[in-house]
């Protein structure tokens, strides 16, 4: 908590490739909201991109490009601290203790750690598996109390919260214990392809995603050719994955409710439906899509906004880093 008793409100992205509208819908776009009920802090975390082989030239634009979507999306860098994870190395210091304070088996039963060893066989790497370490540290650095996630990353939250239960059991009340916030709705988007799985920038099919920097067109033609049934019905049951996906895409880019949705498309065809959504998300996104064409057209004012959230980031994680190190014993002379 905050000095003024605010909440502080933590949360970070990678950038590991293409930010998809799942992305957006399940945790982007409400960081301006949650940071409304504190202290935003948000960071655009490069070093969990490390758990996968990357072109250097490419990680550089990728972290650019995704600090300027933060702010194009309405993260306030004068209202909330926004910054690149590697630019503060109190996370990677403070990650190596807490290491030493998580179980093996707990980082074992991590569900990304299962799905990304399958898809990246061949690199099955150490920080791959103690990475949720360092998304412990990430969040308990700066005493946060609201972590604002997608479903998918629930699991890493509650691990941030076992291990800073586990830290102040042995050594007092070192760290706050962080709470998940993932929103009551649209918290799991699907892809467009394959509507019983999660919508994923990793998809190799470009079909399956959309980015939310794609131009209007795109975006519009892929909505068109989505995955959905022969019913020909417009309901919302699990029965309907593809259809129910696209109602609820409809329904948070545009305010209404998946009820609204399906009485105002009753009696329309799914080509009809479709083409509506595909409108919908292209007119949404519109205005992000603006901001961020401008900002990545200043990159020095990318750069600056980058070290000013760096050195506000800094002195907060600096003083738990040295709580930290002062409890579990580290000489300091």
């Amino acid at each position: 908590m905050d000095k003024d008793g605010s909440k502080i409100i933590f949360s970070g992205i990678q950038p590991s490739g293409t930010i998809t509208l799942g992305n957006y819908i399940g945790a982007v776009r409400n960081w301006p909201l949650t940071a409304k009920m504190g202290r935003g802090i948000f960071s655009v975390a490069d070093l969990h991109a490390l758990t996968v082989r990357n072109k250097p030239s490419e990680l550089r634009a990728r972290t650019l490009s995704t600090f300027a979507i933060l702010l194009a999306s309405g993260v306030d860098p004068e209202n909330s601290i926004v910054f690149v994870q590697s630019h503060v190395p109190a996370h990677a210091e403070l990650a190596w203790v807490l290491n030493c304070y998580t179980m093996f088996g707990e980082l074992g039963r991590m569900t990304q750690f299962k799905d990304k060893s399958k898809q990246h066989s061949e690199n099955v790497n150490a920080g791959l598996f103690t990475y949720p370490a360092l998304m412990a540290a990430d969040i308990l650095l700066y005493d946060t109390d609201l972590v604002p996630v997608g479903v998918d990353q629930k699991q890493h939250v509650e691990l941030a919260r076992d291990i800073a239960l586990r830290f102040n059991g042995v050594y007092g009340d070192v760290f706050t214990i962080p709470e998940g916030y993932i929103p009551s709705f649209g918290a799991k988007i699907c892809s467009l392809t394959r509507p019983d799985k999660k919508m994923s920038k990793s998809d190799p099919n470009p079909k399956s995603y959309i980015s939310i920097v794609e131009d209007a067109d795109t975006i519009i033609k892929k909505f068109k050719s989505a995955v959905t049934d022969s019913d020909g019905r417009i309901a919302f049951s699990p029965e309907k994955a593809g259809i129910s996906n696209l109602l609820t895409i409809y329904s948070t880019m545009t305010g209404c409710t998946v009820e609204e949705a399906v009485s105002e498309f009753e009696g329309s065809g799914y080509g009809d439906f479709k083409l509506a959504v595909g409108k919908a998300v292209a007119e949404g996104l519109r205005p992000l899509r603006e901001k961020y064409e401008d900002l990545m057209n200043n990159k020095d004012y990318l750069v600056s906004v980058m070290e000013q959230g760096a050195a506000r980031a800094a002195k907060i994680a600096d003083r738990t880093l040295a709580r930290v190190y002062k409890k579990i014993g580290l000489f300091k002379g």
